[in-house]
């Protein structure tokens, strides 16, 4: 069992998990920032509730969850003795790709071609003008995941065989607590319940295909391998969460910071990705809106991740999470 580190508090005074006990089935879970733990079914009175359930009427809990929070009289249980898992199980996974202007700049320059007769500054002000661009007209760009992908916050990662150039990308995932069709970007944070984190592993080496690059990219090979996208530890409530635009974004390899930026270098924010989405599919409560990954992924600093590695992840507010990497053996 993986208890959860308690040295990384999040904003408010609660926050939303799934729980374990050992040998027990999963549970969602109000948490609070000084370690305790209480079992929603029981608290509720919904013997079948999970997470998802919960963000279903999160609007109606809502109230409820904050008199539990202040409530010393229920069952509470210590956090430590408790396994965390992803916090939610969604249906969708919407990701958004090429969102933090360093990080697309970044990128640009170490999958030059060797043949690029660019100079690295020529490179760098070229796609700087393409952010700026898109900036411009308005056009995130958004793909979809596979839920099969998340794993927990504290869970090992298995590195895939065949995965030549498996990198890191922590990212802010949104929440959604409500049906969201065609929702304009003033109301698109209406439907976001809260916020949590999620890595969205990608093996470099596999993002274009290889046999044809006029396909474009294979998010499905590069992505979503199993454990792929850990997520959590919690979902902390929006109202918590005073600018989701102003957040640190933090990830430790082996104790070495790789990224540390903030959120303000997001080209689109939060509700922009969130109305741009709806405009297309339809947002279910439970489903996540990763928002983009900002620079210093492994093909910046020419280190990739391998068996043995440790990533320490945290967003301000939303606590921290800790994934250890083991190669797989090839079968």
């Amino acid at each position: 069992m993986k208890p959860a580190p308690t040295s990384a508090p999040f904003a408010g005074p609660f926050a939303v998990g799934t729980l374990s006990a050992p040998d027990g089935a999963p549970f969602p879970a109000l948490v609070t920032p000084d370690g305790r733990a209480l079992d929603l079914r029981r608290a509720l009175d919904a013997p079948a509730l999970t997470v998802r359930g919960l963000l279903e009427r999160w609007v109606e809990e809502l109230p409820r969850l904050r008199a539990l929070a202040a409530d010393a009289s229920v069952a509470w249980q210590p956090l430590d003795a408790l396994r965390v898992h992803a916090p939610v199980e969604p249906r969708q996974v919407f990701q958004s790709g090429a969102n933090y202007r360093q990080h697309v700049i970044d990128l640009e320059v170490a999958h030059r071609s060797p043949d690029d007769p660019r100079t690295v500054e020529e490179a760098r002000a070229e796609i700087a003008a393409v952010m700026d661009r898109r900036a411009a007209e308005d056009l995130p760009y958004v793909f979809i995941g596979l839920p099969g992908a998340i794993t927990g916050p504290y869970d090992d990662v298995t590195l895939p065989s065949w995965a030549e150039q498996p990198d890191w990308e922590l990212e802010l995932a949104a929440v959604i607590s409500r049906p969201a069709y065609q929702v304009s970007v003033e109301e698109a944070l209406e439907c976001v319940a809260g916020y949590t984190i999620a890595n969205d592993l990608t093996d470099r080496a596999t993002v274009f295909r290889r046999d044809m690059k006029a396909i474009g990219t294979d998010w499905l090979r590069s992505k979503n391998a199993p454990g792929f996208t850990p997520l959590g530890p919690w979902i902390v409530p929006a109202e918590s969460i005073a600018d989701p635009g102003d957040l640190r974004v933090t990830l430790k390899l082996n104790g070495e910071a790789m990224q540390d930026e903030s959120t303000k270098d997001m080209i689109f924010g939060v509700a922009r990705i969130v109305s741009y989405a709806s405009q297309t599919a339809q947002l279910l409560p439970g489903d996540l809106v990763l928002t983009g990954s900002p620079a210093g992924n492994g093909m910046h600093w020419g280190r990739l991740l391998q068996g043995g590695d440790v990533m320490d992840g945290s967003i301000t507010g939303l606590g921290a999470q800790r994934t250890r990497c083991v190669a797989e053996v090839p079968r």
